[in-house]
């Protein structure tokens, strides 16, 4: 009876820690490579670079922006984010405050986003990026933009 305990004892400890694996897979550089990632977004919006936009982001990618616009799949993507910075002139800062995973491929990054306007106005958002890892590299596969309420 004893062993019996301990077999359960064991199993169920192992069932516990192989749950748990898989959010403990990320490394130092996993964080590096998404906080990388979402500069390397800002610099392609601000350089209105379609190639590199298409590299870092998913086929099936979608974004929600504070206007409570969808855009659905990588073209639609590109096309919005280069005439919404075309529109809204102004230096764009994405600074990420938060990194969390989800799965060893999946993980949110939480950034402030401030675009500084020509006359010294700044908007000041929050975004949210979903990120997966294809192979070795990281992706965009999804961006959530708010506009917090005035109170």
């Amino acid at each position: 009876m004893y062993t019996y305990m301990k077999t359960q004892l064991l199993t169920s400890l192992a069932m516990m820690l192989l749950s748990v694996i898989p959010l403990c897979g990320q490394t130092i550089e996993d964080g590096k490579a998404i906080i990388d990632l979402i500069a390397k977004y800002a610099e392609a919006r601000d350089k209105a670079d379609t190639l590199l936009l298409k590299a870092i982001i998913t086929e099936d990618m979608d974004q929600l922006v504070s206007s409570g616009e969808w855009r659905h799949g990588m073209d639609a993507a590109v096309k919005g984010m280069i005439g919404s910075s075309q529109a809204n002139p102004g230096e764009r800062v994405l600074k990420v405050e938060r990194v969390r995973y989800l799965s060893e491929q999946t993980g949110i990054a939480d950034a402030r986003y401030t675009i500084k306007n020509s006359d010294g106005s700044e908007r000041r958002m929050w975004s949210t990026f979903l990120a997966v890892k294809r192979g070795k590299n990281w992706k965009i596969a999804a961006i959530r933009n708010m506009l917090p309420a005035e109170n």
